[in-house]
């Protein structure tokens, strides 16, 4: 059951911006809607309409702080279907306006930059790639990327061909944090991977073509840091806009680096 909720957990958060209702998920899982609005509030405490809410006013809290879009188009892109619907929900949610909250955290980020560490940064454009992932749960601090595998479950059940595969993570409570802390934890992948046989507890994820800001750091614990400075730089207009997406780290040649999507 808690795979068919991890499952059931992903695809609300890939279809925020569509209409598609838990009768959609239930179909797609082979269960009633009322079988998944309970094994799904067992698993997570709250129905999946609620836990959908939440991650869309999550989303728009990011793209308010980082990015420059006005808020109709950020009420559209979270799956709201007109801007007066979205203002109310996100005022109940986070007891401020939408335009209050913006600039309110924004005050709040800019008195953190000046104790920031500065990172250099390099604006690359990657191509469409993949990755094979499984998804952890309020998850321990990663000291490294290298010893991901003892993180999780099923790891030891993939198939040979990815041992050389280079360690990926995916941080989705960054830049701010979500209700329900979330990492993505697997490997980079090619797209020979897809005949491949995966274990329940992972899946093939499809990495889009970005624009990234390319940090090398000495270590996990600089995530954090990295994307202040650079969420600040974007503020103080001397540095490339971020997206509001979920931050990636690779490990790849010995070398970690932090990609951060942009705009």
């Amino acid at each position: 059951m808690c795979q068919d909720m991890m499952r059931a957990e992903i695809w609300l958060q890939e279809t925020l911006d569509s209409q598609q209702g838990i009768e959609e998920l239930a179909t797609r899982m082979g269960y009633s809607s009322s079988q998944i609005r309970r094994r799904f509030r067992k698993r997570f405490g709250v129905s999946p309409g609620t836990y959908r809410d939440q991650l869309r006013l999550e989303k728009a809290a990011r793209l308010l702080i980082h990015t420059p879009q006005n808020i109709s188009h950020i009420a559209a892109v979270c799956g709201y279907r007109n801007h007066s619907a979205f203002s109310r929900a996100f005022q109940r949610y986070y007891g401020d306006t939408p335009r209050h909250y913006r600039q309110r955290l924004r005050l709040t980020l800019q008195r953190q930059c000046s104790d920031s560490t500065t990172f250099s940064y390099r604006i690359r454009e990657l191509p469409r790639r993949q990755a094979v992932l499984t998804r952890l749960y309020h998850p321990q601090p990663l000291e490294n990327l290298h010893g991901w595998q003892r993180h999780t479950w099923g790891a030891e059940d993939l198939p040979s061909a990815l041992n050389q595969a280079s360690p990926l993570a995916v941080f989705h409570d960054q830049p701010i944090a979500g209700a329900l802390p979330r990492l993505d934890l697997g490997v980079a992948v090619d797209d020979t991977t897809s005949h491949l046989a995966l274990p329940p507890t992972f899946r093939l994820q499809n990495l889009p073509a970005r624009r990234l800001a390319c940090i090398t750091l000495d270590s996990t614990q600089q995530v954090d840091s990295a994307v202040l400075d650079l969420a600040c730089r974007s503020l103080a207009g001397s540095g490339a806009p971020l997206n509001g997406e979920a931050p990636q780290l690779l490990q790849e040649h010995g070398v970690l680096e932090l990609r951060i999507p942009l705009l």
